[in-house]
Parts: C-alpha cells; sequence; structure tokens
C-alpha cells in the first residue's frame, strides 16, 4: 500500500513522496508549538495556584499527547495515505464518523487554529510596529469593526497558502528554517533563563507544592487583569475541575501533533516514517513544554507567573532576562514561531479535504491536485474560512468550545485500533502500537476523564463544540445528496 501513490481523480497531478523523517519531525515539531506555551501558562497558574500542580498538568498533558501519538503509529502504518485521522476513522468506524471530524476541521479546529495564530503573529508585530497590532482599528463594515491586525493576519495565512499552492518542497522549505529557528530560540531562551536571571523564585514558588489554589483576580481602571490578595486553596472535587479547566490551555498547546498523518501521500516511506515523526515530534515539543515552565516558575514569582499584562508570560520572563531587549526578543521569537506553526497547518489540512473530496463528501474540485501536485482549491478554500474568522474575532471562543471535540476524535481513533486489532485481523501491520493494550487504553481512559470532568465543571467548553460536530449531520447527507451537482 505504501508504495502506491494517490492519484488525482481529474488527472490533473499526483502526490509526490518528498518528503523525508526529518520533515516530518519538523512537521509535528512546527504545527505544535505555536503562541500557546508563551501564554496559556498564566491562566494554568490562575487555576492551580502552585508550582507542582502546574507542572503536573503540563506533564500529564505531554504523556497523554505521546500516548496517542504511538498508539496513531499502528494506523498510519495501516493506511499510509493521504487524510491521516479522516481515513483511520472511516476504516474504524463509518463515513459519517469520519465527516464529521473532517467538518469540524474544516468549520474551526484547523482553520480556527490558523486564524488564532495568524492574529497572534500579528498581536507581537504590534510591538515592532504599534499601528499593524490588534487594537489598532481601521474601519467598520457594518457587519464586523475591522482592525489592522485581522489584515495582518489574513495577509499571512494568504501568503503561506500561495507558498504551499506552489508545490510541498516550497511548504518544505519554509517549515525546516522555520521550526530549525524557534527550536534554537527556545532551547536558548530556556537555558538563559536558569543561567542569567539575576534573582530566582524557585525555593518559594516551589514551597507551594501541590496545595492547590485559585486566584482569578480583578479588573483595574483600564481593564487589565491584577490579583487578588489571597488565594483561595481548593481541593477535591474542585481541584478535579480545576485540573480540566488548565488543561484546556496545555492540550491547545500541544494539538496539531497529528497533522503528519494529513499528508502521508507525500511522505517517503510512510509506513515507518510517519509513527516515528509523531513519536519523536511529541517528544521533543513535551521536553520543550515542561522545561519553558520550569524555567517561568525559576524566573518569576507565582503572583507575577498567574498575572502577566495580557497573558504574556514570556514576556515579562524575557525582561528579566535581557532588561533591554526582552520584550523586543520574545516578539520576534512568537512571530517566528507562529508564521512556522501556521505554515504547518496550512499545509496539513488541505489533505482532508482532498481525501473527502475523494469519497464524495466535499467539494468536487477539493479532489483535484494542480501541476505542482497539491490540493490548490482545498488550500483557499480553508483558507477563506480561516479569514473569515479572523475577521469575526470568534476564533478565541471557538477554539476554547473545540478543545473537548478534539480530545474525543482523539479517543475515537485510539479505539479504532482496537476495532480493527478485530475487524481486521490479517491486514498488514508493519508498526504495532507500542505497549498496547495498556498505553491506548490509557489515553482513552484519561481522555474521557477529561471530557466528563469538563461536561461536569465547566460545561461552557462542552455544548457549544458538540453543536458545532451536530450540525455536521445535516451537512453530511446534503453532501452525500448532492455530490453531483457541487463544483
Amino acid at each position: 500500500m505504501s508504495q502506491i501513490e494517490t492519484q488525482s481523480p481529474s488527472g490533473e497531478g499526483s502526490f509526490k513522496r518528498s518528503l523525508s523523517l526529518t520533515d516530518g519531525v519538523l512537521l509535528v515539531v512546527g504545527s505544535m508549538i505555536g503562541s500557546g506555551i508563551f501564554i496559556v501558562s498564566a491562566d494554568m497558574a490562575r487555576n492551580l495556584g502552585s508550582a507542582g500542580w502546574l507542572i503536573a498538568a503540563w506533564v500529564i498533558t505531554g504523556l497523554m499527547t505521546m500516548a496517542a501519538a504511538i498508539s496513531y503509529g499502528e494506523l498510519s502504518g495501516m493506511f499510509p495515505r493521504a487524510g491521516g485521522q479522516y481515513v483511520y476513522l472511516k476504516e474504524s468506524y463509518n463515513k459519517m464518523v469520519a465527516f464529521l471530524y473532517g467538518w469540524s476541521l474544516f468549520a474551526v479546529i484547523q482553520t480556527g487554529t490558523i486564524a488564532a495564530v495568524g492574529v497572534a503573529f500579528s498581536k507581537f508585530l504590534a510591538y515592532l510596529v504599534p499601528e499593524l497590532g490588534n487594537n489598532y482599528f481601521l474601519f467598520d463594515a457594518g457587519i464586523v469593526k475591522v482592525y489592522s491586525g485581522q489584515l495582518v493576519a489574513i495577509f499571512i495565512i494568504v501568503l503561506l497558502t500561495y507558498i504551499n499552492s506552489r508545490g510541498v518542497k516550497e511548504g518544505k522549505t519554509i517549515q525546516t528554517i522555520f521550526t530549525s529557528a524557534k527550536l534554537l530560540a527556545l532551547f536558548g531562551l530556556i537555558i538563559f533563563g536558569f543561567l542569567l536571571v539575576k534573582e530566582n523564585f524557585w525555593a518559594q514558588n516551589w514551597a507551594t507544592g501541590f496545595q492547590a489554589a485559585q486566584n482569578f483576580g480583578s479588573t483595574d481602571a483600564v481593564g487589565n487583569l491584577t490579583a487578588n490578595t489571597d488565594w483561595a486553596p481548593i481541593s477535591g472535587k474542585v481541584l478535579m475541575g480545576a485540573i480540566a479547566a488548565a488543561m484546556v490551555g496545555s492540550i491547545f498547546s500541544s494539538d496539531a501533533w497529528n497533522n503528519v498523518t494529513f499528508i502521508a501521500g507525500e511522505m517517503k516511506n510512510p509506513s515507518r516514517n510517519i509513527g516515528l515523526s509523531l513519536f519523536l515530534g511529541t517528544l521533543i515539543v513535551t521536553i520543550i513544554y515542561v522545561s519553558a515552565n520550569l524555567m517561568y516558575l525559576y524566573v518569576l514569582p507565582l503572583n507575577e507567573l498567574a498575572f502577566p499584562t495580557d497573558d504574556r508570560v514570556a514576556v515579562d520572563v524575557a525582561n528579566k532576562i535581557f532588561p533591554a531587549v526582552g520584550t523586543t526578543l520574545i516578539a520576534l521569537l512568537i512571530m517566528v514561531s507562529t508564521f512556522g506553526c501556521n505554515n504547518g497547518l496550512v499545509l496539513a489540512g488541505s489533505r482532508v479535504y482532498y481525501t473527502m473530496a475523494q469519497d464524495g463528501l466535499f467539494f468536487k474540485k477539493a479532489a483535484s491536485l494542480n501541476k505542482h501536485g497539491v490540493p490548490s482549491w482545498a488550500l483557499w478554500a480553508q483558507c477563506v474560512v480561516a479569514a473569515i474568522l479572523c475577521l469575526s474575532g470568534k476564533y478565541g471562543d471557538l477554539l476554547d468550545m473545540i478543545s473537548f471535540v478534539v480530545v474525543i476524535f482523539y479517543v475515537l481513533t485510539i479505539a479504532g485500533i482496537f476495532i480493527l486489532r478485530k475487524k481486521m485481523p490479517q491486514a498488514e501491520r508493519p508498526y504495532k502500537a507500542f505497549g498496547y493494550p495498556f498505553l491506548p487504553a490509557l489515553y482513552i481512559v484519561a481522555g474521557i476523564s477529561f471530557c466528563i470532568l469538563l461536561i461536569w465543571f465547566k460545561p461552557q467548553f462542552t455544548w457549544p463544540g458538540l453543536i458545532i460536530v451536530l450540525l455536521g449531520i445535516p451537512v453530511y447527507y446534503f453532501m452525500k445528496r448532492n455530490t453531483s451537482e457541487l463544483s
């Protein structure tokens, strides 16, 4: 199967297997590391109020992500073709379950993340050029008010879409350059944080141990969030809910690792290299995320970690390490990070819509590859939706709502390993899930527990995401009925 190239129905081209293991690892790392690691630890600290639980939340997220990635190795070896997780769900369950995943990806998961990461780029560009930021009002378009930062985000998305429409080689080059640069910069920031800061708060912060507390602060006269004097101790059920709420941030920051499965049609030896890319990429990112948070706890007291200006933890940290140029350095680092992250997201997502179109569940034109061997129409369709979300300003709310749904689909996909072992016992499995059945079952239990806790304690993070998924059911039947009329 791995030797078969995916052919465009229109005959306009075929996927070229030109991506190596290194390219796959860089795509995993580059797609995962965006702006989250520089920001979300503040909200996590407000929810948990202790050094021990903050690090535990990141470790739990990392272990869950790695367990899922290792399990996906078996599925990627069985079905090494474009579409990745969409294909795994289709083979394990049916087309409708797969479509609901693809629909959610197109409606908000992939496109909303692309929008959010694009706006994050413009937010930090504003440190250097204020007129290009998200607070610089341009005009009222009637339906929405347009800010320059939104247009910057759209420009970045359009630029990356154009580059990737010119061929996978161009997208690969961008990914290699920007992911390598962000890795060097992040490792440098972590090392310098431990070496150069004049005063550290390590002992003070770790004195909190695992004594959890919450402090959601108050708003000052200019709208900045500031700490209250006292932290409220929490335990038991409240603590479990706080862990789940905090992990919304860490899971968002650790998502998109599965994007490499979408481009299996362009990977060399995908049966081997997809699984290895997933394991190595998620391992690298987990090490970086835990190390970065340990460094945050070394550089900042817990109150400052929980209440930095606009939640920009990394900016406050950098200003402690490099007092003269910290803000500028972090702004540049996040711009590099978000640009590379969005390149990976733009490149990978379109392959899912391409495969859906081949199954008659998306617009017919999305099933075609252009002369460069990439699904250009699907790329531009994704670009349009991401741009609309940029203008709407609702991408952040949508992503909070969709974290619940993302984990549900991960759980369903990993449960598919058990289903396929019975459904296709004789199928070729170049790589079998490490630790089966224990590790896949552990992820399923952890994922379901996370979802139950969110339903119980933070319903606002759950039902809106489910509504978005369920809206895909009538769309599915519409697509099935009207495929021949779509163009």
